[in-house]
């Protein structure tokens, strides 16, 4: 009895298998006139060879070009019907609460929705985040459903390559530019210089060149996280007073930390986006991670002293910052720069980005989330063009700039008092 089970069960499979085999073939006929490259792409993937047809993906309500609204957009689930393993290790790193972390900024609702949802923009990089299945309603509704997958930011439509993927330009659409120029750092750094050699044959297949996923997907991990996190802040606060005091500020400038040091809600979010490491054990398991790569090519010593580098330039770049910080918030106390009502306590808000309400303030937000990024970005990233006069000399400037806008404000002030 049980043989005849399984024997059934194993013919039931097989039909099964025959029928989506037969039904694809019809999808392929049909779309070789209609879209053509995405046939060519498909067919030149490991779901062609493992016949992995269409409607394992879009479903089989789709038949005719009359009903193509019934086609079924995958989403992450749908990978992970088969790619389990890599969808979990996902879900626990910095990508997937990308779509989420662009939500929670303050001012995401002021933004044109095309930029937003419509990909064009933010979402265009954030789309990689994982979204509920009420946004994927929302945003199918609004006609911007596809590409909510997430893995096909790396594993590009219908190719869907791990040898693609494994490339550092499969990051560079999104890890470029403004606030984290990570492409430009590393093709112009001695690491990605060698990469791009190696893939034009000019250096030999064998020889060592570290790629974005060498140190940031060890072993093929798609977790993805660093030991400082986005925004380079963490708790605790480092034992250096000056150093602490720094950091308290900006935290406080970020929203997450009230004028006595107590966590506001924000913090909430801060830890749902996993944009900071809230503990030391949580940074020192990264900070080792990273260790452990650069161990393949240099020593412990020269590692660990690399890496100290960063932290070091993370500190000095954190003391200008929150003195700029200040420097703006003395003129909300002395009630010459009107403080947005929207901002939570004392401090300017980092977040609210171009949407800040006055020059200075805005002069502020570049401040910290170009040129500070880029000083201690371009420094993990041994890149020392960007870590110097895309980042620190800019810094330098930035502050100059806010200190004498400062003062012609007051100027001003006494001047409209006489």
């Amino acid at each position: 009895m049980r043989s005849l089970v399984i024997r059934t069960a194993l013919l039931f499979g097989v039909l099964c298998l025959l029928g989506s085999l037969s039904w694809g073939q019809d999808c392929v006929e049909c779309h070789k006139k209609v879209t053509p490259n995405i046939v060519s792409d498909w067919q030149l993937s490991k779901h062609s060879q493992n016949a992995v047809t269409c409607s394992m993906c879009h479903g089989s309500a789709h038949r005719t070009a009359d009903d193509y609204e019934k086609a079924e957009i995958p989403t992450l689930g749908t990978c992970g019907k088969c790619h389990q393993d890599r969808v979990l290790q996902f879900s626990k790193g910095k990508h997937a609460v990308a779509w989420a972390a662009m939500k929670a900024m303050p001012t995401f609702h002021y933004q044109p929705m095309a930029l937003i949802e419509g990909k064009k923009g933010c979402g265009g990089c954030h789309e990689i985040g994982v979204k509920t299945d009420a946004e994927i309603r929302e945003l199918k509704a609004a006609g911007n459903a596809f590409g909510v997958a997430s893995c096909d930011a790396c594993h590009t439509r219908h190719t869907f390559s791990v040898k693609e993927a494994r490339q550092p330009q499969a990051c560079q659409t999104c890890h470029m530019g403004f606030d984290h120029p990570q492409w430009e750092m590393y093709s112009g750094s001695k690491h990605g210089v060698r990469y791009l050699l190696k893939q034009e044959g000019v250096l030999p297949p064998t020889v060592a060149a570290p790629t974005c996923q060498t140190c940031h997907m060890q072993n093929g991990d798609h977790g993805v996280r660093t030991a400082w996190g986005f925004l380079a802040v963490r708790l605790p606060m480092p034992e250096d007073k000056q150093w602490a005091a720094d950091q308290a500020t900006i935290l406080e400038a970020l929203g997450v930390l009230d004028p006595d040091g107590k966590p506001t809600a924000r913090l909430e979010v801060v830890k749902g986006a996993g944009v900071a490491r809230l503990t030391e054990e949580d940074w020192r398991k990264e900070r080792d991670k990273m260790t452990a790569t650069c161990h393949q090519c240099h020593s412990v010593n020269f590692a660990g002293g690399e890496l100290a580098k960063g932290d070091q330039m993370i500190k000095e770049a954190d003391h200008v910052m929150a003195e700029a910080v200040r420097v703006v918030a003395g003129l909300y106390k002395e009630g010459l720069l009107q403080k947005s009502k929207n901002y939570a306590f004392a401090f300017p808000d980092l977040l609210t980005f171009h949407d800040a309400p006055t020059v200075i303030e805005q002069k502020l937000f570049v401040m910290f989330l170009e040129h500070r990024m880029r000083t201690f970005q371009g420094t993990f990233h041994a890149s020392p063009d960007y870590a110097l006069w895309y980042g620190w000399s800019e810094m330098q400037r930035d502050l100059t700039e806010i200190k004498e806008m400062a003062e012609d404000i007051r100027w001003r002030a006494k001047e409209a008092k006489k």
